[in-house]
């Protein structure tokens, strides 16, 4: 195993902390080695970091604006903050935006934060709701996406980092953009091999199991389905 030697680490300061860490390290990475924790929704350790969901932004001196943690790498002599007003806004405002669009009732991670941070899931409402209908069109999972943050796990699962099938990708723009198939073609006539990896990554209840998808709706199917 390599050896790691003062001349391949660097030294910042987080949170008033001297921290010294391997060249490279992400400032997500050096939190965690030290035990300050950074809120992250789009951010999983089997999945390559994608800085989508800006919750874990950070304030580093010298910057002009918010770093996403997740991967913006440390540098020699970095001067970190990762509770600031500043930091603390930012994610109180996303976590608020994310409310006014998103169902976020079987999102626990989403909602521990908003308590955490302050969050008033009303702060914008009137937003436009992602209102898409349950789409059950095979015997293993069902997708609902109007509980998507569109955090990427879920493509990126099925993509390169794990499972190589390329079944999901991402469509629409702007408001309308979502999580979706080639040409929004069922789940069975895509090249979908139903490991499960997906519903395995996703934070919230977009992609569910069958057998609990049913079970939360009270096992009588009462749910706005789509084939």
């Amino acid at each position: 195993m390599p050896v790691t030697t003062a001349a391949d680490t660097v030294a910042l300061t987080l949170n008033g902390r001297t921290v010294r860490v391997p060249a490279g390290t992400t400032i997500l990475a050096a939190a965690r080695q030290v035990g300050v924790e950074i809120p992250t929704l789009c951010y999983h350790s089997n999945l390559t970091a994608n800085g989508i969901c800006r919750l874990c932004s950070v304030e580093v001196v010298g910057a002009r604006t918010l770093l996403p943690a997740c991967v913006a790498p440390v540098s020699q002599g970095m001067v970190v903050n990762t509770e600031t007003e500043r930091v603390n806004t930012a994610r109180r405002v996303i976590l608020e935006l994310l409310a006014s669009t998103v169902d976020l009732h079987d999102a626990p991670d989403v909602l521990r934060y908003m308590e955490q941070y302050g969050a008033n899931p009303g702060h914008y409402a009137g937003g436009v709701q992602r209102a898409i209908p349950v789409k059950d069109d095979n015997p293993f999972y069902v997708r609902d996406y109007s509980q998507c943050i569109m955090c990427w796990r879920c493509i990126q699962a099925c993509a390169d980092d794990m499972q190589n099938s390329f079944a999901l990708t991402w469509g629409g723009r702007g408001i309308a953009s979502r999580v979706t198939t080639a040409a929004d073609a069922p789940m069975p006539d895509t090249t979908c091999v139903f490991c499960g990896d997906c519903v395995s990554v996703c934070p919230t209840g977009a992609l569910k199991a069958k057998v609990e998808h049913v079970l939360d709706a009270g096992l009588d199917g009462s749910v706005n389905r789509e084939g």
